[in-house]
């Protein structure tokens, strides 16, 4: 009897478009063994069966390729839930309608912070109690760029030379009572000079202080005290402001094309004269909340905003600057409020190099200029649109979640929307084989 060979695979006629694949048949004999020879090869016929077998394989999983897949929809008849379903809907087109596309125009395609220029010119004269001052004096510095500072408040200290003198009695261990105290040679970083170890009496009152090398006399024991706030609120500034957007090649100055002399005889206003960029400085001080007298006495930072937002999809005569006024330094913080800051004339009296030292509180102006241009651009346009639709399906993954998860009849629900198929698994000895 010849015998049968278990697990031997006739030739592959299955569903696998590789070669080589196998059908096992149950019940058929295998081939007599041969002894050791090699197994003969298949007949023609069959080969001819198993190449268009996998032919056929091949053919279906290409156009398999091209199959078009499509979600199973259900109808779920629920008032309250449809309701969710609906208003979710609602709200996400009236967030991208109203905000996305008419508040922040999300059809356009934008620029920010253009370039800029600024240029600065401060007129008005004022009174001290002993001089007359005019631009030259009291305007630091004199470039007229955007950062400039008009002094309110001076303490004046003339007359100084290179000497010895009693140190400013508000230096740390600058009081003395001997010499003893005095070291020669010591420097305080916060001081006026170097100490020469004599201690002497301090220029008015009953003190002493250690003697230094230094400009004489200090600071605190000559200064005399000048206000120039009185006339200061009429001083004029004139703030000459030119943008360019360059993504859009645009450009627009704040200055209009009149007549040669438009700015001699206007003044800034919103309404009338909006491009006659000249403000008084107590309009300035007034439009960002503050006391004129109390700012001159200390000083402080204010800010000047120019505002240029544009719509260049409309006319460029909608496109306008707009100003707004602020402090910028934290006036209720003792320690940092105020500004001032200390500069010397030098000149030579007798043959004597000298000096008149000057510390100046004032009203610090900086122009700040930002904006935003945007026109319309078919980019920005559908990438939004397509965000919009696509977050419209946040309410179908909103009220899923509640039907399968809240419902009374989730279950049922569960087993309509998902179709469940098993794949039987081979049997064990099989698939050893």
């Amino acid at each position: 009897m010849p015998q049968t060979a278990p697990g031997t695979q006739g030739p592959g006629v299955g569903g696998s478009c590789a070669p080589g694949s196998a059908e096992v048949r149950q019940g058929a004999e295998a081939p007599e063994p041969h002894f050791l020879m090699a197994s003969p090869e298949p007949e023609a016929p069959e080969k001819e069966r198993s190449g268009r077998h996998m032919a056929k394989n091949c053919w279906n999983v290409f156009w398999g390729f091209w199959d078009y897949e499509t979600p199973k929809v259900i109808v779920v008849k629920n008032r309250n839930l449809g309701f969710i379903y609906r208003t979710v809907q609602l709200l996400i087109l009236l967030y991208f309608v109203w905000y996305v596309f008419i508040i922040q125009k999300g059809y356009q395609d934008s620029e920010t912070g253009p370039e800029s220029s600024v240029i600065t010119k401060v007129k008005g004269i004022t009174k001290s109690q002993n001089k007359v001052w005019d631009v030259e004096e009291y305007v630091k510095p004199p470039e007229g760029g955007s950062v400039f500072t008009i002094i309110t408040r001076a303490e004046i200290t003339p007359f100084q030379t290179l000497g010895t003198c009693p140190e400013s009695i508000r230096i740390r261990n600058a009081t003395c009572l001997s010499d003893d105290d005095c070291m020669a040679g010591e420097m305080d970083m916060l001081g006026n000079g170097e100490k020469t170890g004599r201690c002497v009496p301090y220029y008015y009152g009953t003190k002493k202080t250690c003697e230094v090398s230094a400009w004489c006399p200090v600071e605190d024991g000559a200064a005399v005290s000048e206000f120039l706030g009185k006339m200061a609120p009429q001083f004029t500034i004139l703030i000459k402001n030119s943008i360019h957007y360059p993504k859009f090649q645009f450009s627009k100055g704040n200055i209009r094309d009149y007549d040669n002399d438009y700015l001699k005889h206007c003044t800034f206003n919103a309404d009338t004269d909006l491009y006659c960029p000249i403000f008084k400085l107590g309009f300035i001080v007034e439009q960002a909340g503050e006391n004129f007298t109390e700012l001159a006495q200390k000083g402080g930072v204010i800010g000047v905003i120019i505002n240029w937002n544009c719509d260049l999809d409309l006319s460029e005569a909608k496109c306008n600057p707009k100003y707004s006024f602020r402090r910028l330094d934290p006036k209720h913080i003792q320690a940092s409020s105020g500004y001032n800051y200390r500069f010397a004339k030098y000149y030579s009296h007798n043959g004597t190099a000298s000096r008149t030292l000057i510390k100046a509180y004032g009203i610090r102006i900086d122009v700040i200029v930002h904006g935003q241009a945007g026109k319309f651009s078919l980019i920005p346009t559908i990438i939004n649109l397509a965000t919009a639709l696509t977050s419209i399906g946040v309410g179908s993954f909103l009220c899923d979640w509640i039907l399968l998860t809240f419902m009374n009849k989730n279950k049922v629900y569960s087993h309509r929307k998902f179709d469940k198929d098993s794949i039987p698994m081979e049997p064990k000895g099989l698939a050893q084989l």
